[in-house]
């Protein structure tokens, strides 16, 4: 018998061992009864709907159904639920467009694949047998284990695969999920070593070394992920998948035209993926070819009339304005109630910058905050941890603890750090300062904040980290360690020239760390009129890792603690870091090239005034607008959006 006392979780689980025995009546009134207690809880409707479907009151075990998908479109085991109804309602073809969605969300999904197999006038039939055969063949708790990651219930999941691999040791698929949950809590380095690991032990296992290619990618190791996606297509010359890999990697290392290349045989083969034409366009968009970029984009969406990503990508570019066909496909497919959440918030963001760009400001505000909204019950922010990181160094790393330190560190003087917050004009300062023969540019790079993951540790937790804290307890010898590996694992990002550009925004929350490991790198602040840089960001739908951007108030609160940090470096170390403002930089670039140059020590050169006339590969937003001249249009742009920035203009208010 429910009540507050018993958590719901615990009568979901006696309910489906219930269910799992026949005793469905009993299951349903105890459901009933939790939910009167616990109203909307998914897990619940879910385990209910699951009762009625076997009771055959299929009405409302589908009603239960369309209330999780209202609300969790992506939710996998519902679609898959409904697809068993249609199927018993002898409603073949509604059947399988719910089973297809049910496996596109979670491969792992037995019951689907099974139907599907099962079908004897389904397309798809084979792969779908061959999915059956791959799951039956592996032990049930590994099963559970996907299923799990895809449900996102990854703790559980870890907790099982580990429990496996104690009494299964070097199981290589158990070895690969553990990586794949690795992967997913960031802690990178763990999956790099058990991917490894696992391709010794079975060197033929095309789908952990497909994944140990993807983890490399994300270490930013492209010349090694190259090498594997390598070994993968030799195996299978003629393997898509290993191919769109294979792309990617050429991508990562620079060889754009390669990756072209590749993604263009692959479409040979494969006109309607929607996908790869997105890939492409981004790699057209990289070199400089937006027209070519724009039809990749086009073709995209064609194929896949509701992938808001590739309405988004024609957004992005900052420079193209759409059709009215266009816009009334965006709001039709933003407006259905089936579509996926990701797609959703791609479309409220292209929306809003279709609308923007048309003047209608309040109604772009709205699919904005919608966007954001839904962004930001994905990807938490947590502000509280972070504000005591920065609290921490403001009180522990003064100027004596760095004179304590003063005998650390690599004394390369290679890199030149672009730190502060998206928007600011760092893509600007990159453009600028990489048009020097002096001076490579790079990218984003991971490797100070992957750094700070691995002293952080694994064991951290958010209440208890470990970093920054651990900079009092690290020797010399070591910190010297560490910029030396940071100047060697960086250096295959670098074309030969003396100096080298790291401009990942957020390496300002560990400026601490890069002046004891690299004492002798310039830090410039790329800084930006606080309304103006926050609500740009607002505007930007970020890849991953600007958390903080979602939320007027939380974009507002990092920019004023970002600001405060700052500060306390201008007093504790003075002149090591060069402050510049881009609103200076437009009113009068020459002044501020040469300030920048004198400050890294470099003799002026024009082509750094010319900056637009620089036909290197750009990664970020920003790569079509710093193809431009200077231009004064958009430094004041939120003041269209001023009556619906209150939370902002309160979160701004104590900065001075």
């Amino acid at each position: 018998m429910p009540n507050k006392l018993i958590p719901p979780e615990q009568t979901i689980k006696e309910c489906q061992r219930l269910i799992s025995k026949g005793h469905l009546n009993e299951a349903s009134e105890t459901l009933h009864k939790m939910l009167l207690i616990n109203p909307g809880h998914i897990e619940g409707i879910y385990c209910l709907a699951v009762c009625q479907r076997k009771q055959k009151n299929y009405s409302q075990a589908m009603e239960n159904l369309d209330q999780i998908l209202l609300k969790i479109p992506d939710h996998g085991r519902a679609h898959q639920e409904q697809g068993y109804i249609h199927k018993a309602l002898g409603d073949t073809s509604k059947a399988i467009t719910a089973l297809e969605k049910a496996v596109s969300l979670n491969p792992a999904l037995f019951g689907s694949w099974r139907v599907l197999a099962d079908e004897p006038g389904y397309p798809m039939r084979q792969e779908a047998k061959n999915r059956v055969d791959w799951l039956s063949s592996l032990p049930p708790a590994l099963v559970s284990v996907s299923s799990l990651i895809h449900q996102k219930q990854l703790h559980r999941a870890e907790w099982l695969c580990r429990h496996f691999l104690k009494e299964n040791p070097h199981q290589p698929e158990a070895m690969r999920l553990l990586a794949e949950l690795g992967t997913k809590f960031q802690i990178l380095d763990d999956a790099e070593f058990l991917l490894a690991s696992c391709l010794e032990f079975e060197p033929n296992f095309k789908r952990a070394r497909l994944d140990y290619v993807h983890v490399l990618h994300k270490r930013q190791k492209f010349h090694k992920a190259l090498e594997q996606a390598k070994i993968l297509l030799d195996s299978d010359p003629e393997n898509s998948t290993f191919k769109i890999g294979f792309g990617n990697a050429q991508q990562a290392t620079g060889d754009f035209e390669g990756a072209i290349n590749t993604f263009e045989s692959v479409l040979l083969n494969n006109e309607d993926n929607y996908s790869i034409y997105l890939t492409l366009g981004h790699a057209l968009k990289t070199m400089g070819r937006v027209e070519d970029a724009i039809k990749a984009y086009r073709k995209s969406y064609t194929i896949k009339p509701d992938f808001g990503d590739a309405f988004w990508s024609l957004a992005n570019l900052k420079t193209y304005r759409f059709s009215a066909d266009e816009r009334e496909q965006m709001r039709s497919q933003e407006a259905s109630a089936t579509i996926a959440i990701n797609d959703k918030i791609h479309f409220c963001f292209a929306l809003g910058k279709d609308l923007e760009d048309s003047g209608r400001f309040d109604e772009a505000f709205a699919f904005y905050h919608r966007g954001n909204k839904l962004k930001s019950e994905q990807d938490r922010f947590d502000r509280k941890s972070l504000e005591a990181s920065f609290e921490f160094q403001k009180s522990n790393f003064d100027a004596a603890f760095f004179n304590r330190n003063k005998s650390a560190g690599c004394l390369a003087p290679d890199p030149i750090f672009i730190v502060g917050l998206p928007r600011a004009g760092s893509t600007l300062l990159e453009q600028i300062l990489s048009s020097h023969s002096q001076v490579d540019g790079t990218m984003e790079l991971a490797n100070i904040i992957g750094l700070a993951h691995r002293l952080n540790g694994r064991q951290a937790t958010q209440d208890n980290p470990k970093y920054p804290s651990i900079l009092n307890n690290i020797s010399a010898d070591d910190l010297t360690k560490m910029g030396e590996l940071y100047i060697e694992e960086t250096q295959h990002h670098r074309q030969g020239a003396m100096y080298f550009i790291d401009k990942m925004p957020n390496n300002f929350r560990h400026i601490a760390l890069i002046n004891l490991i690299l004492p002798n790198a310039k830090i410039i602040d790329a800084r930006r009129d606080p309304f103006s840089c926050c609500f740009s960001g607002f505007k930007q739908l970020f890849g991953e890792g600007q958390q903080f951007s979602y939320s007027l108030e939380d974009i507002g609160h990092y920019y004023r603690s970002y600001v405060e940090l700052m500060d306390h470096w201008d007093k504790e170390l003075p002149g090591k870091i060069l402050r510049v403002q881009y609103e200076d930089v437009v009113a009068d670039l020459e002044t501020q090239v040469r300030r920048i140059l004198d400050y890294c020590g470099l003799p002026f050169e024009q082509a750094c005034i010319d900056f637009h006339r620089n036909k290197r590969a750009v990664r970020t937003p920003s790569s079509e607008q710093v193809r431009q001249p200077i231009y004064q249009s958009g430094l004041e742009q939120w003041r269209n959006y001023e009556s619906h920035l209150e939370p902002l203009k309160k979160a701004l208010k104590q900065l001075s």
